[in-house]
């Protein structure tokens, strides 16, 4: 008896929409695919091996998350990060902070409390490595992991959004120059979060998170403002 080769296997129906919805975005996301970037349904299916279908479709997710445009001509591109409403961007940032924190204190659960001490415990290895693209990325972790424990899906679906485009802001302004430092800010301010949330101090927790949110905002601000031209004599 002759074997004959098998068939690869089928895919689940929605795996391919989901498999480059979520290479999609983190490419976006880590400026990969920088602002402006054309998106070609055409290359994408042959890179991902599958029909032009699930490409439309996880491109319809990622406009609907504000990470992609559909263009007149019905060209796609990788979405501009919205400066002019940057302002507006950071109100809505700090106030999820405050929001999300407050409730964590009120309604976590010891489950909870260990999830987020795990999303700090990566957080801090990103940082001891100085790798500076797992940091913004396991930031977010962490503070979705204290948005979960609100016990509120649309203030986490709204503060998750918010911190993802905040992924892009970082990596163009912030992260480029950062430099490992331990004990690093952001790590002494996790853990004082943490244990205002353990106690539930709501007040406490609001606080810290509206501090934490102003330290974040006040530098992505001076980095934007700082002046990069160089004197070049004529």
């Amino acid at each position: 008896m002759v074997d004959t080769p098998s068939a690869p296997p089928e895919r689940k129906r929605g795996s391919g929409v989901r498999l480059a919805y979520e290479v999609l975005r983190d490419e976006i996301l880590d400026l990969t695919l920088p602002p402006g970037s054309p998106v070609d349904e055409v290359a994408l299916a042959e890179r991902f091996a599958m029909s032009r279908t699930p490409i439309r479709e996880a491109l319809v997710r990622l406009e609907g998350e504000g990470l992609v445009t559909t263009l007149p001509n019905r060209s796609t591109v990788v979405a501009n990060i919205d400066f002019p409403n940057l302002n507006a961007f950071f109100d809505a940032l700090t106030l999820m902070y405050r929001v999300t924190t407050r409730l964590a204190a009120e309604f976590h659960t010891p489950d909870d409390m260990q999830n987020i001490l795990a999303r700090q415990a990566v957080f801090a290895r990103a940082v001891a490595d100085g790798d500076e693209q797992r940091m913004i990325t396991c930031n977010r972790d962490f503070h979705v992991s204290i948005a979960e424990a609100g016990r509120n899906p649309y203030y986490l679906q709204l503060f998750a959004r918010l911190l993802d485009e905040g992924r892009r802001i970082l990596r163009l302004y912030y992260y480029p120059t950062f430099q490992p430092s331990l004990p690093h800010p952001y790590i002494t301010e996790h853990e004082a979060i943490i244990a205002a949330v353990a106690v539930r101090d709501v007040g406490l927790c609001d606080r810290l998170a509206k501090d934490h949110a102003d330290q974040i905002v006040r530098q992505i601000q001076d980095m934007i403002a700082r002046d990069r031209r160089q004197d070049i004599p004529l």
